[in-house]
Parts: structure tokens; C-alpha cells; sequence
């Protein structure tokens, strides 16, 4: 099952388009199967889709100039943050039997704002205007994206 969800990118023009289109995609699947990052880091093999999945990833930054360490850690920073907002958002939409509206409620009530100001406004303001998730992973990405982007080009003028 875990191999029949992940897809390689197709005409993709460079290593950041490529990188972005497979995390929007795996956070997309991600979020219509929450249990797939933990059943994905629960295996001990892999089938050889997700090997050929794994060498893209790794060729793509490499062919990029990326060296097989800058790869490496290029990769499992992008997976990181992949898979842990995908694991984050999951467990805060924990409670299936209340309404966003609901669980937005409870979790203002519980942060009382004579102690808590700033987590207290912030939330208020997240319940006033709506929370984006798609937004939010899209901001993180495309920070990591520039980073990563710095890093590569650092490393090929040196």
C-alpha cells in the first residue's frame, strides 16, 4: 500500500520545483492518509518503488550539484518537515466528534490570558481570521527551499 501512494514528479524544470511538487504532493497524500509517515518509517525494507522514489530524490539534488552528504541532508530535512506537519496536524484534529469551531473554542478556553498573552492573542487572532494550514506548509517550504537554494549555491562557487 505505502508504495502504490508515492509518485515520482513529472516534467519538473529543476531540483526546487522538483523538491516542491513531491512535498506538496506527499503532504497532500499525507493529509487524506494520516497513519502513512508512521507506517512509511515503520518498515525495516523497502519495495523497489520506493527505492526508485528514494534515487530520484537523491539524484535529482545530486545532478543539481548538491554533493551525496548536501543530498542526504537536504532530503531528510525536507522529509522531516514533511512528515512532522503532516503528524502535528493529524494529532491536533485528534477528535473527529467536534467541529473546527469546537476544537478552536476548547483550545482558547484553555489558555488563559492573564498568563498566556501572547499564545492568548495569537490564538484569538487564528480563530478570527482562520487557520491555513496550506499556507502555513507552504511558508516552512519555501524556507527551507531558499536554504536549501543558498547552501547549493555557496557550495558551487566555493
Amino acid at each position: 500500500m505505502v508504495d502504490l501512494v508515492i509518485e515520482l514528479p513529472s516534467g519538473v524544470d529543476g531540483w526546487r520545483e522538483a523538491m516542491r511538487r513531491r512535498a506538496v504532493s506527499a503532504h497532500q497524500v499525507f493529509a487524506l492518509h494520516p497513519w502513512l509517515p508512521m507506517l512509511i518509517d515503520s518498515r525495516e525494507t523497502s519495495a523497489p518503488s520506493r527505492m526508485l522514489y528514494l534515487d530520484w530524490v537523491i539524484g535529482t539534488l545530486v545532478t543539481a550539484g548538491f554533493s551525496l552528504e548536501g543530498a542526504a541532508r537536504a532530503f531528510s530535512l525536507l522529509d522531516s518537515y514533511i512528515y512532522g506537519f503532516s503528524i502535528q496536524r493529524f494529532n491536533m484534529s485528534a477528535d473527529a466528534d467536534a467541529s473546527p469551531e469546537e476544537m478552536a473554542q476548547a483550545i482558547l478556553a484553555s489558555i488563559p490570558a492573564e498568563k498566556y498573552p501572547y499564545l492568548h492573542r495569537m490564538a484569538s487572532h487564528a480563530m478570527e481570521s482562520g487557520y491555513d494550514a496550506e499556507a502555513d506548509f507552504g511558508f516552512g517550504l519555501e524556507l527551507i527551499l531558499d536554504g536549501l537554494e543558498r547552501i547549493l549555491h555557496e557550495s558551487l562557487s566555493e
